[in-house]
Protein backbone atom coordinates (compact mmCIF):
# COMPACT_ATOMS: atom_id res chain seq x y z
CA UNK A 1 0.00 0.00 0.00
CA UNK A 2 1.25 3.59 -0.58
CA UNK A 3 2.08 5.58 1.60
CA UNK A 4 2.19 9.03 2.20
CA UNK A 5 3.67 11.20 4.91
CA UNK A 6 4.09 14.87 5.22
CA UNK A 7 7.43 16.91 6.16
CA UNK A 8 6.26 20.48 7.93
CA UNK A 9 8.30 23.17 8.15
CA UNK A 10 7.59 25.90 10.97
CA UNK A 11 7.81 28.67 8.85
CA UNK A 12 6.12 31.60 9.01
CA UNK A 13 5.27 33.47 5.55
CA UNK A 14 7.18 36.74 4.70
CA UNK A 15 4.11 38.13 3.56
CA UNK A 16 2.69 38.62 7.28
CA UNK A 17 3.61 42.15 7.26
CA UNK A 18 1.63 42.92 4.11
CA UNK A 19 -1.35 41.05 5.32
CA UNK A 20 -1.29 43.05 8.94
CA UNK A 21 -0.74 46.46 6.85
CA UNK A 22 -3.92 45.79 4.84
CA UNK A 23 -5.53 44.49 7.80
CA UNK A 24 -6.10 47.58 9.78
CA UNK A 25 -9.32 49.41 9.76
CA UNK A 26 -10.16 46.94 6.98
CA UNK A 27 -13.77 45.35 7.20
CA UNK A 28 -13.01 41.91 5.09
CA UNK A 29 -14.30 38.61 6.46
CA UNK A 30 -11.54 35.99 6.97
CA UNK A 31 -13.28 33.82 4.47
CA UNK A 32 -12.51 36.41 1.54
CA UNK A 33 -9.05 36.90 2.70
CA UNK A 34 -8.35 33.53 2.75
CA UNK A 35 -9.52 32.80 -0.17
CA UNK A 36 -8.09 36.03 -2.00
CA UNK A 37 -4.37 34.97 -0.40
CA UNK A 38 -4.98 31.17 -1.48
CA UNK A 39 -5.51 32.84 -4.99
CA UNK A 40 -2.23 34.74 -5.11
CA UNK A 41 -0.25 31.91 -4.08
CA UNK A 42 -1.67 29.87 -6.25
CA UNK A 43 -0.72 31.98 -9.65
CA UNK A 44 2.77 32.10 -8.17
CA UNK A 45 2.92 28.54 -7.97
CA UNK A 46 1.67 28.68 -11.49
CA UNK A 47 4.04 30.75 -12.61
CA UNK A 48 7.01 29.29 -11.75
CA UNK A 49 5.86 25.78 -12.65
CA UNK A 50 3.11 25.77 -14.84
CA UNK A 51 0.37 23.80 -12.94
CA UNK A 52 -0.49 24.10 -9.33
CA UNK A 53 -2.88 20.44 -9.32
CA UNK A 54 -0.74 19.07 -7.24
CA UNK A 55 0.20 21.73 -4.65
CA UNK A 56 -1.80 22.62 -1.43
CA UNK A 57 -1.60 26.29 0.13
CA UNK A 58 -2.68 26.18 3.53
CA UNK A 59 -3.76 30.14 4.96
CA UNK A 60 -4.50 30.39 8.57
CA UNK A 61 -5.75 34.21 9.24
CA UNK A 62 -5.46 34.34 12.25
CA UNK A 63 -1.92 33.62 13.19
CA UNK A 64 -0.63 34.73 9.62
CA UNK A 65 0.68 31.43 8.49
CA UNK A 66 1.05 30.45 5.06
CA UNK A 67 2.07 27.03 4.02
CA UNK A 68 2.77 25.14 0.73
CA UNK A 69 2.71 21.79 0.11
CA UNK A 70 3.87 19.69 -3.24
CA UNK A 71 2.25 16.23 -3.33
CA UNK A 72 5.20 13.78 -5.62
CA UNK A 73 5.40 10.15 -7.01
CA UNK A 74 8.14 8.41 -6.18
CA UNK A 75 9.83 6.92 -9.00
CA UNK A 76 12.99 5.01 -9.79
CA UNK A 77 16.15 6.85 -9.89
CA UNK A 78 16.71 7.98 -13.79
CA UNK A 79 12.86 7.49 -14.52
CA UNK A 80 11.90 10.92 -13.71
CA UNK A 81 10.08 12.94 -16.27
CA UNK A 82 8.50 15.57 -14.72
CA UNK A 83 10.34 17.23 -11.38
CA UNK A 84 7.48 18.92 -10.40
CA UNK A 85 5.30 15.74 -9.59
CA UNK A 86 7.45 13.11 -9.32
CA UNK A 87 11.00 12.67 -7.00
CA UNK A 88 13.40 10.03 -7.37
CA UNK A 89 13.99 7.53 -5.20
CA UNK A 90 17.28 8.20 -4.16
CA UNK A 91 15.83 11.81 -2.85
CA UNK A 92 12.64 10.62 -1.08
CA UNK A 93 15.35 7.83 1.34
CA UNK A 94 16.47 10.87 2.53
CA UNK A 95 13.57 12.28 3.75
CA UNK A 96 11.85 8.67 4.72
CA UNK A 97 13.93 5.21 4.70
CA UNK A 98 10.56 3.84 4.10
CA UNK A 99 9.60 5.19 0.89
CA UNK A 100 9.26 3.03 -2.34
CA UNK A 101 8.49 3.69 -5.89
CA UNK A 102 4.52 4.63 -6.14
CA UNK A 103 4.63 6.11 -2.52
CA UNK A 104 3.08 9.91 -2.51
CA UNK A 105 5.09 12.26 -0.46
CA UNK A 106 3.55 15.62 0.40
CA UNK A 107 6.93 18.30 1.54
CA UNK A 108 6.59 21.76 2.83
CA UNK A 109 7.89 24.44 -0.09
CA UNK A 110 10.21 27.33 1.46
CA UNK A 111 8.79 30.40 -0.25
CA UNK A 112 12.13 31.13 -0.57
CA UNK A 113 12.09 28.68 -3.34
CA UNK A 114 10.25 30.87 -5.78
CA UNK A 115 13.12 33.41 -5.71
CA UNK A 116 12.42 37.43 -5.08
CA UNK A 117 10.98 38.83 -7.75
CA UNK A 118 8.13 35.78 -7.61
CA UNK A 119 7.80 36.92 -4.39
CA UNK A 120 7.65 40.66 -4.69
CA UNK A 121 4.90 39.96 -7.66
CA UNK A 122 2.64 38.00 -5.16
CA UNK A 123 3.64 40.71 -2.85
CA UNK A 124 2.07 43.62 -5.10
CA UNK A 125 -0.86 41.20 -6.20
CA UNK A 126 -2.01 40.37 -2.96
CA UNK A 127 -1.75 44.02 -1.99
CA UNK A 128 -4.28 44.90 -5.29
CA UNK A 129 -6.42 42.29 -4.99
CA UNK A 130 -7.05 43.67 -0.97
CA UNK A 131 -7.42 47.18 -2.36
CA UNK A 132 -9.56 45.97 -4.49
CA UNK A 133 -11.86 43.69 -2.05
CA UNK A 134 -11.93 46.88 0.39
CA UNK A 135 -13.24 49.08 -2.84
CA UNK A 136 -15.94 46.33 -3.50
CA UNK A 137 -16.69 46.27 0.15
CA UNK A 138 -16.96 49.77 0.28
CA UNK A 139 -19.37 49.53 -2.88
CA UNK A 140 -21.81 47.30 -1.48
CA UNK A 141 -21.84 49.01 2.04
CA UNK A 142 -23.27 52.16 0.22
CA UNK A 143 -25.47 49.99 -2.37
CA UNK A 144 -26.85 48.69 0.77
CA UNK A 145 -27.67 52.59 2.28
CA UNK A 146 -29.27 53.86 -0.69
CA UNK A 147 -31.84 56.60 -0.52
CA UNK A 148 -31.04 56.80 3.50
CA UNK A 149 -29.65 59.73 5.13
CA UNK A 150 -25.45 60.08 6.09
CA UNK A 151 -23.93 62.47 8.29
CA UNK A 152 -20.20 62.90 7.15
CA UNK A 153 -17.87 65.85 7.52
CA UNK A 154 -17.14 69.02 4.52
CA UNK A 155 -13.47 67.78 3.59
CA UNK A 156 -13.32 70.11 0.58
CA UNK A 157 -15.13 72.92 -0.87
CA UNK A 158 -14.98 73.35 -4.59
CA UNK A 159 -17.16 75.21 -7.12
CA UNK A 160 -19.05 72.41 -8.55
CA UNK A 161 -18.85 70.22 -5.91
CA UNK A 162 -18.41 69.17 -2.16
CA UNK A 163 -16.06 66.38 -0.56
CA UNK A 164 -17.68 65.24 2.15
CA UNK A 165 -15.61 62.52 4.46
CA UNK A 166 -17.89 59.31 5.95
CA UNK A 167 -16.44 56.88 7.78
CA UNK A 168 -12.98 57.57 6.20
CA UNK A 169 -14.25 57.29 2.67
CA UNK A 170 -15.20 60.05 -0.16
CA UNK A 171 -18.77 61.23 -1.16
CA UNK A 172 -19.56 63.86 -3.70
CA UNK A 173 -22.11 66.50 -3.59
CA UNK A 174 -22.63 67.95 -6.44
CA UNK A 175 -23.70 71.64 -6.89
CA UNK A 176 -27.10 70.65 -8.79
CA UNK A 177 -27.72 68.43 -5.65
CA UNK A 178 -27.25 71.26 -2.99
CA UNK A 179 -29.93 73.63 -1.97
CA UNK A 180 -29.55 76.78 -3.62
CA UNK A 181 -29.30 78.87 0.16
CA UNK A 182 -26.76 75.75 1.57
CA UNK A 183 -23.12 77.12 2.56
CA UNK A 184 -20.81 74.99 3.99
CA UNK A 185 -17.19 75.09 4.94
CA UNK A 186 -14.34 72.59 5.83
CA UNK A 187 -14.74 70.44 9.03
CA UNK A 188 -18.97 71.51 8.91
CA UNK A 189 -21.16 68.61 9.74
CA UNK A 190 -23.30 68.01 6.74
CA UNK A 191 -26.37 65.78 6.65
CA UNK A 192 -27.38 64.19 2.64
CA UNK A 193 -29.09 61.70 1.19
CA UNK A 194 -27.06 58.48 -0.40
CA UNK A 195 -28.22 59.12 -3.85
CA UNK A 196 -26.66 57.09 -6.25
CA UNK A 197 -23.64 54.26 -6.09
CA UNK A 198 -21.16 53.59 -8.99
CA UNK A 199 -17.96 52.40 -9.96
CA UNK A 200 -16.05 55.12 -11.83
CA UNK A 201 -12.80 54.25 -12.97
CA UNK A 202 -12.11 50.95 -10.55
CA UNK A 203 -13.37 52.38 -7.85
CA UNK A 204 -16.33 53.24 -5.60
CA UNK A 205 -18.44 56.68 -6.84
CA UNK A 206 -21.01 57.97 -4.24
CA UNK A 207 -23.39 60.29 -4.90
CA UNK A 208 -25.41 62.54 -1.87
CA UNK A 209 -28.18 64.74 -2.31
CA UNK A 210 -29.89 67.20 -0.27
CA UNK A 211 -32.39 68.17 -2.93
CA UNK A 212 -34.44 64.91 -3.88
CA UNK A 213 -37.52 65.17 -2.34
CA UNK A 214 -36.67 61.41 -0.77
CA UNK A 215 -34.34 63.13 1.30
CA UNK A 216 -37.37 65.19 2.52
CA UNK A 217 -39.39 61.76 3.14
CA UNK A 218 -36.40 60.59 5.58
CA UNK A 219 -35.99 63.48 7.38
CA UNK A 220 -40.20 63.66 8.35
CA UNK A 221 -39.71 59.73 9.28
CA UNK A 222 -36.84 60.73 11.55
CA UNK A 223 -39.23 63.31 13.24
CA UNK A 224 -42.90 61.61 13.03
CA UNK A 225 -43.21 57.76 14.67
CA UNK A 226 -46.53 57.77 13.06
CA UNK A 227 -44.34 57.39 9.61
CA UNK A 228 -41.85 54.97 10.97
CA UNK A 229 -44.53 53.14 12.18
CA UNK A 230 -46.85 52.69 9.22
CA UNK A 231 -49.36 54.88 10.78
CA UNK A 232 -48.70 57.58 8.73
CA UNK A 233 -48.15 57.19 5.05
CA UNK A 234 -46.85 59.71 2.36
CA UNK A 235 -48.18 59.46 -0.99
CA UNK A 236 -45.80 62.20 -2.84
CA UNK A 237 -43.29 64.94 -2.49
CA UNK A 238 -42.39 67.67 -4.51
CA UNK A 239 -39.92 70.18 -3.76
CA UNK A 240 -38.46 73.42 -5.03
CA UNK A 241 -35.49 72.74 -3.24
CA UNK A 242 -34.76 76.23 -0.45
CA UNK A 243 -38.12 77.47 -1.40
CA UNK A 244 -41.40 75.05 -1.48
CA UNK A 245 -41.96 71.74 -0.62
CA UNK A 246 -45.44 69.75 -0.97
CA UNK A 247 -45.90 66.85 0.43
CA UNK A 248 -49.17 64.38 0.77
CA UNK A 249 -49.70 61.96 3.55
CA UNK A 250 -52.75 59.62 4.50
CA UNK A 251 -53.73 57.87 7.58
CA UNK A 252 -55.47 54.75 7.84
CA UNK A 253 -56.67 55.62 11.23
CA UNK A 254 -59.53 57.74 11.60
CA UNK A 255 -57.89 58.59 15.18
CA UNK A 256 -54.55 59.65 13.99
CA UNK A 257 -54.95 63.40 11.77
CA UNK A 258 -51.92 63.15 9.69
CA UNK A 259 -51.40 67.08 8.45
CA UNK A 260 -51.45 67.53 12.18
CA UNK A 261 -48.92 64.65 13.68
CA UNK A 262 -46.60 65.29 10.83
CA UNK A 263 -46.14 69.25 11.62
CA UNK A 264 -46.88 68.60 15.96
CA UNK A 265 -47.31 70.95 18.74
CA UNK A 266 -47.12 74.43 17.15
CA UNK A 267 -44.63 72.92 14.56
CA UNK A 268 -42.37 71.29 16.95
CA UNK A 269 -41.72 68.50 14.24
CA UNK A 270 -42.11 70.65 11.34
CA UNK A 271 -39.42 73.21 12.39
CA UNK A 272 -36.39 71.01 12.68
CA UNK A 273 -36.90 70.00 9.03
CA UNK A 274 -37.43 73.83 7.95
CA UNK A 275 -34.50 74.87 9.27
CA UNK A 276 -32.24 71.83 7.96
CA UNK A 277 -33.69 72.72 4.81
CA UNK A 278 -32.86 76.16 4.86
CA UNK A 279 -36.34 77.31 5.48
CA UNK A 280 -37.67 75.75 2.74
CA UNK A 281 -41.82 76.23 3.61
CA UNK A 282 -43.52 72.98 3.90
CA UNK A 283 -47.14 72.15 3.02
CA UNK A 284 -48.12 69.24 4.81
CA UNK A 285 -51.29 68.17 2.99
CA UNK A 286 -54.23 65.40 3.70
CA UNK A 287 -54.21 63.22 0.81
CA UNK A 288 -57.17 62.48 -0.74
CA UNK A 289 -58.63 59.62 -3.79
CA UNK A 290 -60.64 62.47 -5.19
CA UNK A 291 -59.12 64.59 -7.62
CA UNK A 292 -61.00 67.52 -7.32
CA UNK A 293 -60.02 67.76 -3.49
CA UNK A 294 -57.35 66.83 -4.00
CA UNK A 295 -56.23 69.95 -6.20
CA UNK A 296 -57.54 72.18 -3.83
CA UNK A 297 -55.64 70.53 -1.23
CA UNK A 298 -52.59 71.11 -2.91
CA UNK A 299 -53.00 74.83 -3.95
CA UNK A 300 -52.55 75.94 -0.17
CA UNK A 301 -52.12 78.20 1.47
CA UNK A 302 -54.83 79.58 -1.07
CA UNK A 303 -58.91 78.74 -0.40
CA UNK A 304 -60.33 77.14 -3.53
CA UNK A 305 -64.17 78.21 -4.03
CA UNK A 306 -64.55 75.31 -6.80
CA UNK A 307 -63.25 73.67 -9.56
CA UNK A 308 -63.92 72.13 -12.40
CA UNK A 309 -62.01 68.75 -13.63
CA UNK A 310 -61.51 67.47 -17.53
CA UNK A 311 -60.74 63.98 -16.62
CA UNK A 312 -59.87 62.62 -20.25
CA UNK A 313 -56.98 65.38 -20.76
CA UNK A 314 -56.08 65.38 -17.18
CA UNK A 315 -56.75 68.91 -16.02
CA UNK A 316 -58.54 71.21 -13.86
CA UNK A 317 -60.03 74.50 -13.71
CA UNK A 318 -59.92 75.65 -9.86
CA UNK A 319 -61.77 79.41 -9.12
CA UNK A 320 -60.65 81.59 -6.39
CA UNK A 321 -61.55 84.83 -4.59
CA UNK A 322 -59.85 87.60 -6.16
CA UNK A 323 -57.62 87.62 -2.87
CA UNK A 324 -56.56 84.17 -3.04
CA UNK A 325 -55.13 84.46 -6.97
CA UNK A 326 -52.22 85.88 -5.90
CA UNK A 327 -51.07 82.94 -3.01
CA UNK A 328 -52.59 79.78 -5.54
CA UNK A 329 -50.40 81.07 -7.89
CA UNK A 330 -47.27 81.80 -5.73
CA UNK A 331 -44.12 83.85 -6.18
CA UNK A 332 -42.88 83.07 -9.93
CA UNK A 333 -45.89 80.44 -10.19
CA UNK A 334 -43.97 78.37 -7.87
CA UNK A 335 -47.67 77.12 -5.94
CA UNK A 336 -49.35 76.23 -8.75
CA UNK A 337 -46.58 74.46 -10.00
CA UNK A 338 -45.74 72.43 -7.22
CA UNK A 339 -49.18 71.22 -6.81
CA UNK A 340 -49.77 70.12 -10.67
CA UNK A 341 -46.88 68.19 -9.89
CA UNK A 342 -47.94 66.40 -6.34
CA UNK A 343 -51.07 65.41 -8.16
CA UNK A 344 -50.11 65.15 -11.66
CA UNK A 345 -53.14 67.28 -13.10
CA UNK A 346 -52.60 70.22 -15.65
CA UNK A 347 -53.98 73.12 -13.41
CA UNK A 348 -55.37 76.81 -13.79
CA UNK A 349 -56.18 78.99 -11.61
CA UNK A 350 -59.74 81.67 -12.39
CA UNK A 351 -61.15 84.34 -10.36
CA UNK A 352 -64.59 83.21 -8.70
CA UNK A 353 -66.91 85.10 -11.37
CA UNK A 354 -68.71 88.02 -9.32
CA UNK A 355 -72.66 87.75 -10.10
CA UNK A 356 -72.97 91.83 -10.12
CA UNK A 357 -70.06 92.08 -12.31
CA UNK A 358 -70.35 93.40 -15.49
CA UNK A 359 -68.06 91.64 -18.12
CA UNK A 360 -67.94 91.41 -21.98
CA UNK A 361 -67.60 88.66 -23.98
CA UNK A 362 -64.31 88.41 -26.27
CA UNK A 363 -66.24 88.00 -29.06
CA UNK A 364 -67.07 91.41 -28.69
CA UNK A 365 -63.51 92.61 -29.48
CA UNK A 366 -63.48 90.40 -33.04
CA UNK A 367 -63.02 94.15 -34.39
CA UNK A 368 -60.01 94.85 -32.79
CA UNK A 369 -58.53 91.73 -31.80
CA UNK A 370 -57.76 89.37 -34.83
CA UNK A 371 -60.27 86.09 -34.77
CA UNK A 372 -57.08 83.35 -34.36
CA UNK A 373 -56.07 85.21 -30.94
CA UNK A 374 -59.69 85.21 -29.68
CA UNK A 375 -59.89 81.42 -30.43
CA UNK A 376 -56.28 80.87 -28.94
CA UNK A 377 -58.11 82.25 -25.55
CA UNK A 378 -61.05 80.74 -25.64
CA UNK A 379 -59.25 76.90 -26.25
CA UNK A 380 -57.59 77.46 -22.84
CA UNK A 381 -60.88 78.69 -20.90
CA UNK A 382 -60.86 82.64 -21.04
CA UNK A 383 -64.35 83.39 -22.70
CA UNK A 384 -64.79 86.66 -21.16
CA UNK A 385 -62.51 90.31 -20.86
CA UNK A 386 -62.23 90.38 -17.18
CA UNK A 387 -61.03 86.36 -17.23
CA UNK A 388 -57.77 87.65 -18.72
CA UNK A 389 -57.80 91.05 -17.50
CA UNK A 390 -57.28 88.97 -14.02
CA UNK A 391 -54.74 87.33 -14.82
CA UNK A 392 -50.88 88.32 -15.00
CA UNK A 393 -48.73 88.37 -18.38
CA UNK A 394 -46.68 85.41 -17.20
CA UNK A 395 -49.83 83.75 -16.06
CA UNK A 396 -51.50 84.06 -19.64
CA UNK A 397 -48.62 83.27 -21.71
CA UNK A 398 -47.75 80.19 -19.71
CA UNK A 399 -50.99 79.14 -20.46
CA UNK A 400 -51.52 80.18 -24.14
CA UNK A 401 -47.82 80.48 -25.31
CA UNK A 402 -48.75 83.22 -26.96
CA UNK A 403 -46.19 86.34 -27.84
CA UNK A 404 -46.32 88.75 -23.98
CA UNK A 405 -45.78 91.82 -25.83
CA UNK A 406 -49.18 90.94 -28.18
CA UNK A 407 -50.88 89.98 -24.60
CA UNK A 408 -50.21 93.05 -23.61
CA UNK A 409 -51.59 95.10 -26.66
CA UNK A 410 -54.98 92.62 -26.04
CA UNK A 411 -54.93 93.96 -22.31
CA UNK A 412 -54.60 97.44 -22.86
CA UNK A 413 -57.69 97.02 -25.25
CA UNK A 414 -59.78 95.16 -23.07
CA UNK A 415 -58.86 97.80 -20.38
CA UNK A 416 -59.47 100.50 -22.48
CA UNK A 417 -63.33 98.96 -22.78
CA UNK A 418 -63.99 99.28 -19.36
CA UNK A 419 -62.16 102.76 -18.50
CA UNK A 420 -64.71 103.83 -21.49
CA UNK A 421 -67.93 102.44 -19.49
CA UNK A 422 -66.15 104.17 -16.39
CA UNK A 423 -66.21 107.41 -18.28
CA UNK A 424 -69.59 107.06 -19.71
CA UNK A 425 -71.37 106.08 -15.76
CA UNK A 426 -69.30 108.93 -14.28
CA UNK A 427 -70.77 111.06 -17.14
CA UNK A 428 -74.42 109.78 -16.80
CA UNK A 429 -74.17 110.83 -13.12
CA UNK A 430 -73.34 114.10 -13.74
CA UNK A 431 -76.42 114.83 -15.89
Amino acid sequence: MAKKKAIVKDDKSIMIDVLLEFLKDKNIDNATLTSVMEDVFRNMIRKKYHSDSNYNVIVNVNKGDIQIFRDRIVVEDGEVEDESTQIPLSEALKIDEDFAPGDEVSEAVDIKEFGRRLVLSAKQLLAQRIKDLEKSNVFETYKAQLNQIIIGEVYQVWRNEILVIHNGNELILPKEHQIPKDKFNKGDTIKALILEVKMKNSSPYIVISRTSPIFLERLMEQEVPEILDGLITIKSIVREPGERAKVAVESYDDRIDPVGSCVGIKGSRIHGIVKELRNENIDVINYSSNPQIFVERALTPAKASYSIIDEENKQISVYFKPDQISLAIGKGGINIKLASKLTGYIIDVFREPDPNEEDVDLDEFKDEIEEWIIDTFKEVGFDTAKSLLNLSVEEIHRRTELDKNLIRQVLDILEAEFEEDNDEFYEDDEL
